[in-house]
């Protein structure tokens, strides 16, 4: 191996394993704004020098990067892991590196006071080395009060009858500290990057309706101040698109639609628009812009479904057939997921000649979407479409509009959902509607929160969609909805529900089936905000909202219950602590004992308060007993 070519001699400094990087930082980890933003690495040299680091960052249009000191974690095992945080008050993609350096001052300083208690007398070879340092640090000092102090410890120094004692000065060392030599520092190889949303990208509760069953947009915006009430962040509306008539579904998704059958609103595009045009039976466009402003006056956002699909009758179809696909025969191929069928549906070419104009149509969408105020988009289907499309799109829309979120609605291969959340996907859906022991909780939450998950993939726990009705809803009942809205809404700090969850819906097309009997999907149904669970539902989301506890992912430790009926977890953040036990049995009353852990950080013997009942208990370390049943299915303990 030859010789390096440098000038100078290669960097002594280490620095490796930085945090959090993502995939060796190809991908941007996500925060949100107003985030301390901790970064750490393995930072070392051979040697005994004493190192400094700091974590240099740099927002979004800014022209200055911002300094701020790291500190060895470790330091009390002689570990060489150094962390550092940084704070973000603007959205977009921030960077970060590291720098690191040798303190010759500090390790001269050390290495003086190590031979003073050792015993020896004779420095003064030493003390000529430290004469040169002060030298080189007053005349990097400014002039003032500090550079004057160097120069009286330098000729203090100088002095025949000098004493090393000088070097030991506290004072001495902190203001040195404030002139660093950093002409052999080290740099991270990497520049690393976070992209910082809205909080509400990190936590909001979702509500999903669909307008025509409201009576369309001004329907739906009488409703906005009860959602307000209620404590919903997001308004989540299926396509509000026209409807084809070519191979329209009929109810129950049924291959002839009988008259007045209103057809999926997924069929998107008929003779009068496509992707930007609005059904006439919602409303106009003044009439949806309404909509947004008044969600906007009660501090909700409303979410569009961006489903990249188009009825038979679309006018792309005319205008553009080379975006779509075509059997050798000449005929359209309509969209599958075997054993399902859509023929009212009609998927675009990716692999078209033209497929720049096709992305840019596509851009042109949401970005028409966006100039009318929706901040956030649930993206239908994501996985079914190339991953360098929606890493180019999502990147392209947030220049110029940096608060938008998107949710990607893909339950399939995890590693195409981690993926799609690496390439830009604000929030996920997860598994969790499916998720339903004891042990699939905690093993998959544990998963989201520890496993570096954490950093780029945020989940959005809905309890039930359109097209998906549980077997667990259909078979436990009033008392299972409720413990799966309390798991929903407190395991995650995103969760969302389908509309006529709050009345238990819970009938099933037929045995084994996951679609409802009478699917909204393909009817119009007559909607109100009724339901039972509504109380119950405003109480999690105002506890929600009350606790900051609740707002994070990876703040979650599960605690032991001896009973695996029930499931327990604390969330801790700051000096607020909540402890929530949920039943999972909606049959039976289930009795047992949370165990509360000393590394939990609390007192030996604390005072908790039920959130749900305003009862208060003496709990403590250890072993505390508990009881639920279907009709009290949970609590939700803050320790007071």
């Amino acid at each position: 191996m030859p010789l390096p070519r440098n000038a100078k001699p290669p960097p002594r400094i280490q620095i490796g394993n930085p945090a959090p990087m993502i995939d060796c930082g190809r991908y941007a980890a996500k925060r949100t704004v107003g985030d301390d933003i901790t970064v750490s690495a393995d930072i070392f040299a051979d040697g005994h020098d004493v190192l400094r680091a700091v974590v240099r960052s740099q927002a979004p249009g800014s022209r200055k990067a911002v300094e701020n000191p790291m500190q060895r974690i470790d330091a009390q095992v002689a570990g060489d892991r150094w962390a550092g945080t940084f704070h973000v008050d603007r959205l977009g993609r921030h960077t970060w590196t590291i720098e690191a350096w040798s303190d010759a001052f500090a390790s001269w300083r050390e290495e003086i006071r190590r031979k003073i208690d050792a015993g020896q007398t004779d420095l003064s070879g030493e003390l000529s080395e430290g004469e040169v340092l002060l030298e080189q640090a007053a005349a990097r000092a400014k002039k003032g009060p500090d550079r004057q102090h160097i120069e009286r410890a330098l000729a203090c120094l100088r002095d025949d009858n000098a004493s090393a004692e000088i070097a030991l000065e506290p004072e001495l060392c902190e203001i040195i500290e404030r002139y660093p030599d950093r002409s052999r520092a080290t740099t991270m190889d990497a520049t690393l990057t976070v992209e910082v949303d809205r909080v509400r990208a990190r936590a909001g509760a979702w509500y999903e309706l669909f307008p025509r069953s409201w009576g369309g947009f001004a329907g739906v915006e009488q409703v906005i101040p009860e959602l307000a009430e209620l404590g919903f962040d997001v308004l989540y509306l299926p396509p509000i698109h026209p409807i084809g008539l070519t191979n329209r579904k009929g109810m129950n998704n049924t291959l002839t639609a009988a008259p007045g059958d209103p057809g999926s609103p997924w069929a998107i595009g008929d003779a009068t628009g496509g992707h930007t045009a609005i059904h006439p039976d919602l409303g106009t466009i003044e009439e949806f812009d309404s909509l947004v402003a008044t969600a906007n006056q009660h501090g909700i956002d409303i979410a569009l479904d961006f489903a990249i699909q188009c009825s038979a009758d679309h006018p792309w179809l005319t205008e553009h057939p080379e975006w779509f696909n075509r059997r050798p025969d000449g005929t359209l191929k309509y969209a599958e997921n075997p054993p399902k069928k859509y023929q009212d549906i009609y998927n675009v070419n990716w692999e078209s000649e033209d497929w720049r104009g096709l992305w840019n149509a596509l851009r042109d969408v949401v970005a028409y979407w966006a100039d009318h105020g929706v901040k956030v988009f649930r993206v239908d289907n994501p996985h079914t479409k190339p991953l360098a499309f929606w890493e180019w799109l999502i990147a392209e829309l947030r220049r110029k509009h940096p608060e938008l979120i998107f949710l990607a609605e893909a339950f399939t291969r995890a590693a195409m959902m981690r993926q799609l959340a690496k390439v830009g996907f604000n929030q996920s859906y997860t598994y969790f509607t499916w998720k339903s022991s004891k042990w699939e909780l905690t093993d998959y939450v544990t998963e989201l929160a520890t496993s570096g998950m954490q950093d780029y993939y945020r989940p959005n726990f809905f309890v039930n969609t359109p097209d998906i009705l549980t077997e667990e809803l259909q078979q436990g009942g009033p008392p299972k909805f409720a413990s799966r809205l309390v798991l929903a809404a407190t395991l995650s700090p995103t969760y969302g529900i389908y509309s006529g969850f709050e009345s238990f819906e819970r009938v099933p097309v037929r045995p084994g089936s996951e679609e409802y009997d009478h699917s909204e999907k393909y009817e119009v149904k007559q909607r109100s905000l009724d339901g039972p669970l509504l109380s119950l539902i405003e109480r999690i989301n105002t506890i929600r909202r009350e606790n900051p506890a609740f707002e994070q992912l990876d703040n979650i430790q599960f605690l032991t219950t001896e009973n695996d009926a029930l499931i327990a977890y604390a969330k801790r953040t700051g000096d607020n602590t909540v402890i929530t036990v949920v039943t999972l049995d909606p049959v039976a009353a289930q009795e047992g004992v949370v165990v509360v852990p000393y590394g939990l950080g609390l007192a030996p013997v604390f005072t908790v308060t039920d959130l749900l009942s305003g009862e208060s208990f003496d709990w403590r370390m250890g072993r505390n007993f508990v009881r639920l049943d279907p009709y009290r299915v949970a609590h939700l303990l803050r320790v007071t």
